[in-house]
């Protein structure tokens, strides 16, 4: 894996890390572990994932396949959607990804959705011999009584490789002398370093300075050194050297020790006395630095003293070297080692971070639905780093464990948008340290919306009501409805659904705006026509499919006075349908006369129309009607209208029935039982349409009293009617009447759906 599989380091990290896989077995479904080097460069192949976890690899850009990681992460990997592969996206350093020593895993939490699967994937990442150890000086300075006895121990200064395993420091060399042999020593934490073990004793008089060469390798493949010149001074006897009350000390502290807090008190004796006697106390040349951050040594009392902040997750043992002297001439060091434990407290919270899986969440999502993926970390140890997880009340989600520390927040029912667009979910994170400490974070999971409501309209139906004459394209009403759902599922379109009306389409007599539910006349509507009529409007949204609803408008055409009475027959009276003289006609009267009868409705503005009628006195029936020639017309009443004819037959028909009428009425009255000198009473009957006539003879009017004053006046005998008429309609406002002369008593009578004309002496015959 990488660049550099063949032989040489690459190689054998190559080989390593197949080998691990190897020997590890198959991996489990959802937990993953690979091993790749530290330092590859971009793009360099980590495992092939799609193959691995047995995915399609055609659909992984759709399923979204990806790496979840926290917020603010460094993404040292990354997936190639196109074949599935892991690849390394930036350098890694294991150093700097790991401070401490020991294994260095990467956990990578991979999410797949449609449907949705989670995968575990730790990367082990493999150190390689990059760093060299060094020295914190180049040369420094041992100083040995010439005194000092054979096998005498000298520490050295340690030398520093942040590589880790067999590529940190595993062994020092020292360069021939006739004096000094090297032994070195491993810490508890495994680390290595070297004491000086004098061989030979030393005389200051024949060699006061020796020279000697150290040299630290790691283990690594090349191997890499670095090396320190130590300079041994041989000093005049000192009768007595400092000595500790034992080799090594061990003391525990609570990682959450302030400054100054004092580690332990040292004491090492000297049997001298002045300056000989007097000890001071210091950090041995081979203290590590970070031993130097953390604590202090009063040269003069022995105390140690913390400097700096302990942090048990980062190291849980500190390991101090501590050397004594006196101050006399030629003074001796001597060691001891403390080792300090640290206690773990409470003091890191648990660290939430909530990645976002499918948010939005579709509100018709069935329970179950995974809506994010939360890791929890706590960088304590023990109960102090257990953390429990849980979500807020009265929500409908749940946590569901997958991993250690990983959660799914998941759905426990079903969503409705329209009763809660959006939840704000509260989950908890508490350790089980003592106090317990707690972290809390909010996760806002909007809903999604689906078309799952139908239009509705305001009303159950619609009256509406238009006036007659109304102007075509005027707006008549206007329907609306309502969507609860959001966004395209809400945008409603109106639409008048097919059907006739009086035999022609709907959509000749409304129209409907699509967007506002407006609706227009598209002719002008007559109450003479149509009164009423019905029309169906569908709502339908834009969704996806799309849903919709209809209501129904009932449209009423309200009348307007826009029709003047038509009059069908003349014999129609305005108010009983009678015609009637008010005298009996004289001698001096007119033999002809024209009348106008004038018909008015209610309405506003009030329209009327007239009819003339021309009336003969006659002592008999004529054969024609040619007398009524002399009497003129006005220009509108004598045009060849369809009405005029109309009446003209009319009229025809009555005159041959009353001609007819006569003669009977003659022959019967030359057989009667006394003659009369009085005329006959007779009745004229003319239908509504003027098409049929009936003429009934009654009975001979009775002779005349024998107190009448003025008998010169009576009533012409046998006097008869003859009638025609002509129609005209104008607006009331506009109709004149002419003044005629009176009339003998003549009645015209309109009843049910026949009209009468009779005399006024045989009104109730």
């Amino acid at each position: 894996m990488g660049a550099g599989a063949g032989s040489g380091p690459w190689g054998q990290l190559f080989l390593r890390s197949l080998v691990f896989l190897l020997l590890a077995g198959p991996p489990a479904r959802g937990q993953l572990r690979y091993a790749v080097p530290e330092e590859l460069e971009h793009g360099a192949f980590v495992a092939n994932l799609g193959e691995d976890l047995g995915l399609d690899v055609s659909t992984l850009s759709a399923r979204r396949f990806r790496i979840v990681s926290r917020a603010g992460a460094r993404q040292h990997l990354e997936v190639n959607l196109e074949n599935g592969i892991l690849f390394v996206n930036e350098r890694i350093d294991r150093e700097e990804v790991c401070e401490g020593g020991g294994t260095c895993l990467l956990h990578l939490q991979l999410l797949v959705e449609s449907p949705l699967e989670l995968y575990r994937v730790e990367v082990e990442v493999l150190d390689i011999n990059d760093h060299a150890p060094t020295f914190p000086w180049q040369e420094y300075v041992l100083e040995v009584a010439e005194s000092a006895v054979l096998g005498a121990r000298f520490p050295l200064e340690s030398a520093q490789d942040p590589d880790v395993g067999t590529n940190s420091v595993h062994t020092y060399r020292l360069s021939p002398n006739g004096f000094f042999s090297l032994e070195v020593q491993t810490r508890s934490d495994a680390s290595k370093f070297a004491e000086l073990v004098l061989e030979r004793a030393l005389d200051r008089e024949q060699q006061r300075v020796h020279r000697v060469l150290l040299t630290a390798l790691d283990g690594g493949v090349p191997e890499r050194s670095g090396t320190a010149h130590i300079l041994v001074t041989v000093l005049d006897a000192n009768d007595n050297v400092p000595a500790f009350d034992q080799p090594s000390y061990g003391v525990s502290l609570p990682e959450d020790a302030p400054a100054g807090t004092l580690v332990i008190q040292l004491n090492a004796t000297d049997l001298d006395e002045g300056p000989n006697g007097e000890i001071e106390y210091s950090f041995s040349g081979h203290a590590p630095p970070r031993v130097r951050e953390l604590f202090h040594v009063e040269p003069r009392s022995g105390q140690v003293l913390l400097k700096g902040r302990l942090d048990y997750e980062r190291a849980s043992l500190h390991e101090l070297y501590v050397q004594a002297k006196d101050r006399g001439p030629s003074a001796v060091a001597v060691h001891c080692r403390v080792l300090v434990h640290l206690l773990d407290v409470n003091d890191n919270a648990p660290e939430v971070t909530l990645t976002s899986v499918s948010t939005p969440v579709l509100e018709d999502a069935p329970p179950g639905t995974v809506i994010a993926v939360i890791s929890v970390q706590d960088r304590d140890s023990g109960d102090n780093g257990r953390v429990s997880c849980e979500v807020g009340p009265n929500v409908p989600f749940e946590l569901r464990s997958s991993f250690r520390n990983y959660y799914t927040l998941v759905t426990t029912q079903a969503l409705d948008r329209e009763l809660v667009p959006e939840y704000n979910v509260s989950i908890t994170a508490r350790d089980m340290g003592s106090p317990a400490l707690v972290t809390r974070s909010t996760l806002t999971i909007p809903v999604s919306d689906v078309n799952d409501n139908a239009p509705r309209f305001l009303q159950p139906s619609y009256s509406v009501y238009v006036m007659e004459n109304n102007a075509p394209g005027a707006s008549i009403c206007s329907v609306s409805a309502l969507d609860p759902d959001c966004q395209q599922n809400a945008y409603l379109s109106y639409s008048i659904a097919d059907g006739h009306i009086h035999g022609m389409p709907v959509g000749t007599y409304v129209s409907i705006n699509s967007d506002s539910g407006h609706m227009y006349a598209l002719r002008s509507l007559d109450y003479e026509q149509i009164r009423s009529f019905q029309i169906q409007v569908q709502a339908q949204d834009a969704g996806f499919p799309p849903l919709s609803a209809n209501v129904t408008v009932h449209i009423f055409v309200l009348d307007q006075n826009d029709n003047a009475p038509v009059i069908v027959s003349p014999l129609v009276a305005p108010d009983t349908g009678e015609l009637r003289t008010l005298r009996s006609f004289l001698e001096q009267d007119a033999s002809r006369q024209q009348l106008v009868v004038q018909v008015r409705d209610g309405g506003q503005p009030a329209l009327s129309a007239t009819v003339s009628l021309l009336l003969s006195v006659v002592e008999t029936m004529p054969q024609t009607l040619s007398d009524f020639s002399e009497f003129s017309l006005p220009p509108e009443v004598s045009s060849s209208s369809p009405l005029t004819l109309y009446l003209l037959v009319s009229l025809g028909s009555i005159s041959f029935t009353f001609l007819l009428a006569i003669l009977i009425l003659t022959a019967i009255r030359c057989r009667g039982e006394r003659p009369s000198p009085d005329g006959y009473c007779y009745k004229v009957c003319l239908g509504p349409e003027s098409a049929q006539s009936d003429f009934m003879f009654l009975k001979p009017c009775s002779p005349p009293r024998n107190n009448e004053k003025d008998p010169g006046k009576r009533s012409r005998p046998e006097q008869h009617l003859q009638v025609s008429k002509e129609v005209t309609q104008r607006p009331a406002g506009l109709s004149s009447t002419p003044q005629v002369p009176p009339a003998p008593s003549l009645s015209l009578c309109h009843e049910g759906s026949q009209a009468r004309l009779l005399p006024e002496n045989n009104r109730s015959l």
